[in-house]
C-alpha cells in the first residue's frame, strides 16, 4: 500500500507524549528509571499504581500520536459496565497497524513480550511494513511492552540493534495486565483489532478511510489469566466499531458481515475459558475470534452503511466478575 500523500512519522509525534509521562510521573503515578545499556523504563502498574490517566497517556503512544483516546460513559451499551474507552484515528491504517499492533516479537528465553508502539516502524522488522510501504526515521525508539517484570540486556540489545539506536535514544513502557494502565491500553485496541481483522480478511487497506470504537471498560484482576481474559472480552463481546471505507457497496457489506466476532466457532463463553480450554495455547484458538463484537460500515462512495454482529451483556457480566 503506498500512501497517497505524505505520511507523518509516528516516532516524532509521540515524542511530547513520552515527555509527558516522564515529566508528570509523580501526578500520574508512574516510575520512571535507567535499565540495561541505559535505555529508560517507565513503569505504569508494576511497582507503581499508575492508573487509568496514565493508561489513556499509553494508548495514545501505542497510536503513534494518531489517536484521540478517551474515557467516556455509555449506559445505553452494555448496563452494568457504563464507563468505555473510546478511540478514534485521523489515520487509522497507520495508527493501528504501523504503531499499535503488537507485532513485534521480542520474547527471549525466559521472557515473553510483544512490542508495540513507534519503534516497530524505526525496526521495520515485520512483513506488514512492506505492505504498508511505511517506516520511521526518528531518532529516539519508543516501545510498550505489556509485561510484569522490565526487559532483560539480551532484549535491549537486539532493539537498540534493530532500530539503530543507542540505549540512552531507547524508551519502554511497561504496562502489566493486571493493572488499570494495562486495562486501559489493551481495550484501546478495539479499533486496531477491527483494522487488523479488516487486513486479514483482505480488505484493501487503501480503502479505509476513517474509524471510530468504543469497548467497555473492565476491572483489572490481580490473576494474570482472568486479567487477560476480560481485557479480550471487553472487545470480543462489548467491542463496538464504525469503519468509513470507500469502494463498492458488495466489499462494504462483505467486510461488516464477516468482521464481527461472532463468526468464530470459539465464541460464546469467556476468553479465560477458551484460553484454558485450549491448554493455554494461543495458536489453539480461532483467530476469526479476536474481532469486535459489532460493526458498521459506511460506504462513503455510495451513502449506505452496514451492521452485523451484536453485543453480549451476558458474557461481559460472568467475565467482569459481576456479582449479584
Amino acid at each position: 500500500m503506498t500512501p497517497t500523500i505524505q505520511s507523518p512519522d509516528v516516532g516524532l509525534l509521540v515524542q511530547p507524549l513520552v515527555e509527558k509521562l516522564i515529566d508528570e510521573k509523580d501526578s500520574l503515578r508512574v516510575k520512571v528509571d535507567k535499565g540495561a545499556m541505559g535505555c529508560t523504563l517507565i513503569d505504569c502498574g508494576i511497582d507503581t499504581a499508575g492508573g487509568l490517566e496514565a493508561g489513556l497517556l499509553v494508548a495514545r503512544i501505542c497510536m503513534g500520536g494518531l489517536g484521540t483516546v478517551a474515557l467516556t460513559p455509555c449506559p445505553s451499551i452494555a448496563k452494568n459496565w457504563s464507563w468505555h474507552i473510546s478511540v478514534h484515528s485521523r489515520n487509522p491504517v497507520l495508527a493501528c497497524l504501523a504503531s499499535q499492533y503488537a507485532g513485534w516479537n521480542l520474547s527471549t528465553k525466559g521472557y515473553n513480550a510483544l512490542a508495540s508502539g513507534p519503534g516497530r516502524a524505526l525496526a521495520a522488522r515485520e512483513e506488514l511494513f512492506k505492505e504498508l510501504a511505511y517506516t520511521s526515521n526518528h531518532s529516539t525508539a519508543v516501545l510498550v511492552l505489556e509485561v510484569d517484570k522490565p526487559p532483560p540486556e539480551e532484549l535491549v540489545e537486539k532493539v537498540t540493534r534493530d532500530c539503530g539506536v543507542k540505549g540512552n535514544q531507547l524508551y519502554f513502557v511497561l504496562t502489566p495486565t493486571s493493572s488499570l494502565a494495562g486495562t486501559v491500553q489493551i481495550v484501546a485496541r478495539c479499533l486496531e483489532v477491527a483494522l487488523h481483522k479488516a487486513h486479514a480478511l483482505e480488505f484493501p487497506l487503501s480503502d479505509i478511510v476513517d474509524g471510530v470504537a468504543h469497548a467497555p471498560l473492565p476491572p483489572p484482576s490481580n490473576d494474570f489469566i482472568t486479567g487477560m481474559g476480560r481485557t479480550n472480552d471487553a472487545i470480543i463481546y462489548g467491542g463496538n466499531i464504525q469503519l468509513f471505507v470507500k469502494g463498492s457497496d458488495g466489499a462494504a457489506e462483505t467486510l461488516a458481515n464477516t468482521l464481527p466476532s461472532c463468526n468464530s466457532k470459539d465464541y460464546g463463553k469467556p476468553f479465560s475459558e477458551i484460553f484454558t480450554d485450549n491448554a493455554g495455547d494461543f495458536y489453539k484458538i480461532d483467530p476469526s475470534l479476536f474481532s469486535p463484537a459489532r460493526v458498521v460500515v459506511a460506504n462513503i462512495d455510495s451513502g449506505n452503511s452496514f451492521h452485523a454482529g451484536a453485543i453480549d451483556e451476558a458474557v461481559l457480566d460472568r467475565s467482569f466478575g459481576k456479582k449479584s
